[in-house]
C-alpha cells in the first residue's frame, strides 16, 4: 500500500481529507468535492476565496463536475482494494522462515563475525584480522570495543567525523569539528554525559519509588476513610430506626425521609472517594509506566541509544499525590437526627393531649423541615390560646393529613421558607465575580497564567506540533504518530495535555498564519471521530473560531458572530470555581472583551482546545512570562 498513498494525497480533498466525492475545479485549477466547497462558499459569502489558494471571486464561479479526476478516483479506489487483497497472502508452509538479523560481519574479509570493532578506523574487524591491533605498536592509540552494528550513525553527517562528544543543550552527539559551533555550551565526552544521564535517571526512578509508596499509601487511606464514612453513616441510622421504633405508627413518611438523606449523604461522599481511588489509580499507572520505561533505557548497552532517548525521559515530569478532603456532612446529620429527637418529642405532648380536645389546624407547605409548633402558627386561630410550653424549634413546616390526627413531618434543618431567595444569592455572587474579572487589566490576568503544553496523543495526523510542542500547524503531509484512543481522527485539532477541575487559568495563543482556526476549551471525554468532534458542535466543548474575516462563538452547534477584531492574540480566561469562560482580544497591554460562556457547571475535567482548518494555519501558545 506504500505506493499508493502519495496518490492517495493527491485525490483527496483538502478541505474533508478525503478521496474526492464529485470532484470540480476552480477556475485557479485547485479540485475539491463539491458539497465541500459548496458548504465553504455558503459560510464565506462574496466575495468568495478559493481555499487553497485564496483566490478571490467576485461573483461565484460556476462548477462542473470533472468527470476525468472522478474516473481516476474510481481507478485508484479498484487498485486499493485489489493491493490490499494481495497484500492478505501468506506463504505456504513449507517455505522458509525468515532468517534473523546477521551478525556484524569483517570489514576486511567480508565473511567472518567480527569480534571488535575500531572506532579510530571505523571498521570491524574479526579475530584473525584484529591481530594488527593487539600486536603492532602503529595501532595502540586505536581505540577497540564490542562490535557496532551500524558505524555511519556514528559519524557526523556534515563533517564525516566520529561523534565523540554530546552537548546537553542541544541534546545531540557530536564531532570534534562541531565543539566550534558549540563553543557556548558545554559539551562532554560520551562516557562522562552518559554517566551524569545515569545518575540523574536513577535518581529519577529512586524518586519514582518514593512517588509510587506515596500512592499506594494514599489508595489505602482512601479506601480507609470511605470505610470509615460509611461505617459512620451506618451507625447513624441504626440510630434512627430505633427512635422510629417509637413513633413508626405515626411517622413512617419522615423515617424513609430522614433516612434517605444520610443515604444521599453517604453515596455523595462515597461517589467522591470512588472519583479520587480512580484519579489516583490512574496516577499511579502513569508513573509506573515511566518509571518502566527509565527501567528499561537503563539496561541498554549502547550508549547512543542511550542517550537518545534519556533526554527525552529526563525532561518528563510527575506531579506529586494529592489527596482531596473529603468527609460526610456531620452538620446534615446532626441536623437530621436532632430533629427526628425534636419530632419524637413534640408526637409525645401530642398525644398527650386531652382526647375532648379539638385539633388545630396548621398550614401545610410543600417545603420539608423540622417540626415546629410556633405561637404565629397557633394565633391564626381565634380563641385558641397558645400552649406555653412550646418553645419556637428551627424554621419548619407542618402538615395536616385529611383522613388522620395531625401529622407533623420534617427534613433537613435549617430549610427556610424561601428557597428562591436563597438559590439567588450563589447567581449574584457569580454575577459579581464575573464582573470583577471583566473589569481587570492584561498584567492583573496574567496572574493566573499557566503554562500550556500540547498533547501529541491527541493531535490529528496531519497536525504538526513544534517549538516543544508550544505550536501546532496543518501539515502537507500525514504525521507518523502512533495510534490512540484520544487522538482526534476527523478534524485537524489538539488538546493540551493538562487539565483543569478547579480553580481560575489564563492563557494566551498567538494566531501566526491564516485565519481558518479556532480556539476553545473542551471535556476530556469529548468524541474524537466524526464531525461532531469539531470544536463547538456537541455540548462537551466551547470556543471561538476565525472562518475567513468571520468571528463566531460556538457550544452545542448554535453559532453568535462575534464583531471582527484586528488583534491576533486571544486570551483565555477559565474559571472553574464560578462557571464561567471569557474570551480577550489583546493588544500591546490592553485586553478587550471577546464574549463570554457564563453559567456553566463544569461536571469535568478541562482541556484546553485548538482547531486549524486548512494547510498553512499556525497558531502558537504564548509563554507566561
Amino acid at each position: 500500500m506504500a505506493e499508493l498513498c502519495p496518490l492517495a494525497e493527491e485525490l483527496s480533498c483538502c478541505i474533508c481529507l478525503e478521496l474526492f466525492k464529485e470532484p470540480v475545479t476552480t477556475p485557479c485549477g485547485h479540485n475539491f468535492c463539491m458539497s465541500c466547497l459548496d458548504e465553504t462558499w455558503a459560510v464565506q459569502g462574496a466575495p468568495y476565496q478559493c481555499p487553497q489558494c485564496r483566490t478571490v471571486y467576485t461573483t461565484r464561479p460556476l462548477l462542473h463536475k470533472n468527470t476525468v479526476l472522478c474516473a481516476v478516483v474510481g481507478q485508484f479506489q479498484q487498485a486499493e482494494q485489489a493491493q490490499a487483497s494481495t497484500d492478505d497472502w501468506t506463504p505456504p508452509a513449507g517455505s522458509p522462515a525468515p532468517s534473523p538479523a546477521a551478525q556484524v560481519s569483517c570489514d576486511h574479509c567480508l565473511k567472518e563475525a567480527a569480534v571488535k570493532t575500531c572506532l579510530v578506523c571505523m571498521a570491524s574487524f574479526c579475530q584473525e584480522h584484529v591481530k594488527p591491533h593487539l600486536e603492532s605498536p602503529a595501532f595502540l592509540d586505536h581505540r577497540l570495543q564490542a562490535p557496532v552494528r551500524d558505524l555511519q550513525r556514528r559519524k557526523c553527517s556534515q563533517h564525516n567525523r566520529l561523534r565523540e562528544f554530546f552537548c546537553p543543550e542541544h541534546s545531540e552527539c557530536i564531532c570534534h569539528i562541531c565543539l566550534v559551533e558549540h563553543k557556548a555550551c558545554s559539551p562532554k565526552s560520551l562516557s562522562q554525559a552518559s554517566a551524569d544521564l545515569e545518575g540523574k535517571l536513577r535518581q529519577k526512578v529512586g524518586f519514582m519509588y518514593g512517588q509510587l509508596n506515596g500512592a499506594t499509601h494514599a489508595l489505602e487511606e482512601v479506601r480507609a476513610r470511605k470505610q470509615n464514612a460509611q461505617d459512620a453513616a451506618g451507625q447513624k441510622i441504626e440510630l434512627l430506626k430505633q427512635e422510629y421504633k417509637e413513633m413508626k405508627a405515626l411517622v413512617d413518611s419522615s423515617e424513609v425521609s430522614a433516612t434517605r438523606k444520610i443515604m444521599e449523604e453517604e453515596r455523595r461522599v462515597s461517589s467522591k472517594f470512588d472519583s479520587i481511588y480512580q484519579i489516583l489509580l490512574k496516577k499511579r499507572n502513569e508513573i509506573q509506566t515511566l518509571k518502566d520505561e527509565l527501567e528499561r533505557n537503563l539496561a541498554k548497552a549502547d550508549e547512543f541509544e542511550f542517550l537518545e532517548k534519556a533526554s527525552k525521559l529526563q525532561g518528563i515530569c510527575t506531579k506529586p499525590v494529592y489527596i482531596p478532603k473529603v468527609e460526610l456532612d456531620y452538620e446534615l446529620i446532626k441536623g437530621v437526627w436532632q430533629g427526628t429527637i425534636d419530632l419524637k418529642n413534640e408526637l409525645q405532648r401530642a398525644v398527650q393531649k386531652p382526647q375532648d380536645k379539638k385539633p388545630e389546624e396548621a398550614p401545610s407547605s410543600g417545603n420539608s423541615g423540622d417540626y415546629i409548633a410556633s405561637p404565629s402558627q397557633k394565633s391564626q386561630h381565634p380563641g385558641k390560646k397558645p400552649q406555653q410550653d412550646k418553645k419556637p424549634k428551627k424554621t419548619s413546616t407542618v402538615t395536616t393529613p385529611t383522613t388522620s390526627p395531625k401529622m407533623p413531618t420534617f427534613g433537613a434543618p435549617g430549610q427556610t421558607a424561601f428557597p428562591d431567595a436563597k438559590a439567588e444569592e450563589p447567581q449574584a455572587l457569580k454575577a459579581k465575580v464575573l464582573e470583577k474579572f471583566l473589569a481587570k487589566s492584561r498584567p492583573e490576568l496574567l496572574e493566573y497564567s499557566v503554562k500550556i503544553i500540547l498533547d501529541y496523543n491527541t493531535a490529528h495526523y496531519k497536525v504538526s506540533l513544534s517549538d516543544n510542542y508550544t505550536s501546532a500547524s496543518v501539515a502537507d503531509t500525514v504525521q507518523h504518530y502512533r495510534p490512540h484512543p484520544h487522538r482526534f481522527t476527523y478534524c485537524s485539532q489538539v488538546l493540551g495535555l493538562h487539565s483543569y477541575r478547579k480553580g481560575i487559568h489564563y492563557w494566551e495563543v498567538e494566531l501566526q498564519k491564516g485565519t481558518f482556526c479556532g480556539v476553545g476549551v473542551c471535556y476530556s471525554g469529548m468524541d474524537r471521530q466524526g464531525p461532531e468532534s469539531r470544536l463547538g458542535r456537541n455540548p462537551a466543548s466551547w470556543c471561538v473560531e476565525w472562518f475567513n474575516n468571520k468571528i463566531s462563538a460556538w457550544h452545542n452547534n448554535v453559532e453568535k458572530t462575534l464583531p471582527s477584531t484586528k488583534a491576533t492574540r486571544v486570551g483565555v480566561l477559565l474559571n472553574c470555581d464560578h462557571g464561567f469562560l471569557i474570551f480577550f482580544a489583546v493588544s500591546a497591554d490592553k485586553v478587550h472583551l471577546m464574549y463570554k460562556f457564563k453559567g456553566m457547571d463544569f461536571s469535568d475535567a478541562v482541556h484546553p482546545a485548538f482547531w486549524m482548518f486548512s494547510a498553512g494555519a499556525k497558531l502558537s501558545i504564548c509563554s507566561p512570562k
